[in-house]
């Protein structure tokens, strides 16, 4: 059995191309991947959050506050309007993120640190 993980419209397509080509039978299940795991959780709040606080001197900054400026940055903003204010919040959550699509999401924040002179080591690597 092939397990294939699809996050993108691109990836789509060659799936459909590489099945075409072959000539054996194969059946075709799909499924909706699993959330985000508790371990890939507890490196952004644990690893990713705090290494940005520390070496890029963000005096009263938090966790929750990088947690909803990267939301925003990376799936955009959507603007509400009441009791006469304007606020924005991040279209998305990281809560419904797949597995995947949190990888994609991490490896953002990344990057994004890395252009602020911050390495984030990667999951399961010594600093």
């Amino acid at each position: 059995m092939i397990e294939v993980f699809i996050t993108k419209q691109s990836d789509k397509r060659l799936l459909v191309d590489a099945l075409a080509a072959t000539e054996m039978p194969y059946k075709v299940k799909i499924t909706k991947g699993g959330t985000r795991s508790l371990q890939q959780n507890r490196y952004l709040w644990g690893v990713c959050y705090p290494t940005i606080i520390e070496r890029g001197s963000l005096d009263g900054w938090r966790n929750s506050d990088l947690h909803e400026y990267f939301l925003g940055e990376h799936f955009g903003w959507e603007t509400l309007e009441g009791m006469g204010r304007k606020r924005v919040i991040p279209v998305h959550r990281s809560s419904t993120l797949s597995k995947m699509e949190f990888v994609d999401y991490v490896a953002f924040i990344q990057q994004k640190a890395a252009e602020m002179g911050i390495v984030i080591p990667d999951p399961n690597c010594e600093a």
